[in-house]
């Protein structure tokens, strides 16, 4: 069975100068990680990667596959032949075989002839297969700005033949800016923080706060369903679920009313840094936007960004909802998002939060609660879910 090809077009990496080999490595290993099932190999030529799969591939979980890997900008299946005229009209009769189009509309032939030993010119290439399209498909005309459909062939070592190609999500490759912890909820916001985190190159894994039975098991099963949305582009994550019943019931017992959610997120801050540290992580990454939330006002997040030395990250500060809705729709976050089951910081919150805390007021209000024991308890009995990088579910540990 022949192979598959697909050519790769890379956006970002290519301005990185020195360090663009590491970065173009990285891409090259997320991508086989994904489909190395069907012997993936990559040959690399300039400006373009060239993935090969066996015949067998799956094309809809190859696209998938690419349309979520980070340092990707565009892709498209291509046919490779040899460099002779003939062989390019026959390769191209083939891919509009393969891939048939509308009986009317409007096409382009975008030839780029990089090695300038081939005899032909790129115009002259244009011309040649423009009359082969339209041999096959007499109803189309030419348009050179708004093309129904273009037909790429680039001359290299040898030639390759492509359609459109489809857009990649663009942005770093994922692990070439160190590794981080998102606090994933069951809300819209997170899962959004944690794929424009993992877009700059960061290798994110996942930590939730799980409040049983307050929150019900529903609730984790819908978390474990957003992890394994947000895998694909994050290269695969692992998903930390802390039980923190007893440490939020001392939490609510102990502290001032209007104080519960500051001190249960200075908590979790506490928290994600002892797991972040654990597991060589150098970053926590939040869904906070600035002021959505009485416990997202400056003084709020200034207060809760005291109770690590960790970076924090927060990828949405500056998005309005409407902004974050939007991009979690496009990357299928959304309907498991507003499913009706409550995190736990949702069924905890004080009616009336305070939204300026004074910082050193509060840290000594948190210092009273002695949280020590029920975090490290808490992390103890953790238990981690892994999803690999095509969001599939492999096995949990306690």
């Amino acid at each position: 069975m022949e192979s598959k090809l697909y050519l790769i077009k890379e956006g970002e990496i290519s301005l990185k100068g020195g360090n663009r080999n590491l970065f173009e490595k990285r891409l090259r290993h997320n991508i086989k990680d994904k489909l190395s099932r069907w012997n993936a190999e990559i040959e690399k030529q300039k400006g373009r990667l060239y993935l090969h799969l066996d015949g067998d591939a799956d094309e809809e979980i190859v696209r998938k596959a690419l349309s979520s890997t980070f340092g990707v900008t565009g892709f498209a299946r291509a046919f490779k032949c040899e460099k002779d005229m003939d062989a390019i009209i026959k390769a191209t009769k083939e891919v509009l075989e393969a891939y048939p189009f509308a009986s009317t509309g409007s096409f382009k032939i975008d030839a780029r002839r990089e090695d300038k030993t081939f005899p032909l010119s790129s115009y002259d290439i244009s011309l040649s297969l423009a009359d082969v399209v339209h041999g096959m498909f007499p109803s189309l005309t030419v348009d050179l700005k708004h093309p129904d459909f273009t037909l790429h062939v680039e001359v290299r070592k040898d030639v390759y033949i492509y359609t459109d190609d489809e857009k990649g999500p663009g942005g770093l490759p994922v692990q070439t800016a160190g590794r981080a912890m998102l606090l994933l909820s069951g809300g819209i916001d997170s899962p959004v923080a944690a794929i424009r985190a993992a877009k700059r190159g960061l290798k994110v894994d996942c930590i939730y706060f799980h409040a049983y039975p307050y929150t019900s098991e529903l609730a984790l099963e819908k978390v474990k369903k957003l992890a394994s949305l947000i895998a694909p582009y994050l290269g695969g994550t692992r998903l930390y679920v802390v039980p923190f019943t007893d440490g939020q019931l001392r939490i609510k017992k102990l502290s001032y009313p209007d104080e519960t959610t500051l001190m249960f997120r200075a908590s979790m801050m506490q928290t994600a840094e002892k797991i972040a540290k654990e597991k060589k992580a150098t970053a926590i990454v939040t869904g906070e936007a600035l002021s959505q939330v009485a416990s997202q006002t400056l003084d709020a997040m200034s207060f809760t960004d005291s109770m690590t030395d960790m970076l924090v990250i927060r990828p949405l500060v500056g998005m309005d909802k409407e902004e974050i809705i939007k991009t979690a729709k496009e990357i299928g976050t959304y309907e498991t998002s507003i499913l009706p089951y409550e995190d736990c910081c949702v069924i905890f919150s004080p009616k009336h939060p305070v939204t300026h805390p004074i910082k050193e007021m509060s840290r000594k209000h948190y210092e009273a609660l002695e949280m020590d024991e029920e975090i490290d308890k808490a992390i103890g009995n953790m238990e981690t879910y892994y999803f690999n990088p095509l969001g599939k579910e492999e096995g949990s540990e306690v």
